[in-house]
């Protein structure tokens, strides 16, 4: 595998817990990038787990080697065109999800997933580990 990753939030969390399957793709990636909605959903995570701190420094370490992309209005106007055409095959998925996906969609990423309502969403270069 080669090519640039945009990881979803339970990759992260199965690299954090030192998976061997995905910390062997991610390794293999040219560049790894994280949207800034699953760094939040990390650190939500984080915040109300039993090792708090523990969490909330792998959190940190993660962000020290990784890129982070931001929302800004062109995701948003990706984010808009997903939920309008997830409405509309009657397919709704969680919100911070249709953000993820905007973010790999503006940025020409294939999203790394576990999650497989990510095929609802139209011309998403997705691969589901």
């Amino acid at each position: 595998m080669s090519g640039k990753v945009l990881l979803d939030t339970n990759i992260v969390i199965l690299l954090f817990s030192e998976d061997d399957v995905i910390k062997k793709y991610v390794a293999q990636a040219d560049e790894v990038f994280l949207p800034n909605t699953v760094v939040g959903e990390l650190y939500f995570g984080a915040f109300n787990s039993s090792k708090k701190g523990n969490n909330i420094t792998k959190v940190d370490e993660l962000l020290i080697k990784s890129t982070v992309l931001s929302s800004d209005a062109v995701t948003a106007k990706e984010y808009g065109h997903i939920k309008s055409n997830l409405r509309k095959k009657g397919r709704p998925i969680p919100e911070n999800d249709i953000w993820i996906a905007a973010i790999a969609l503006q940025y020409g990423l294939k999203l790394i997933s576990r999650d497989s309502h990510f095929k609802y969403i139209d011309n998403l270069d997705l691969e589901l580990l």
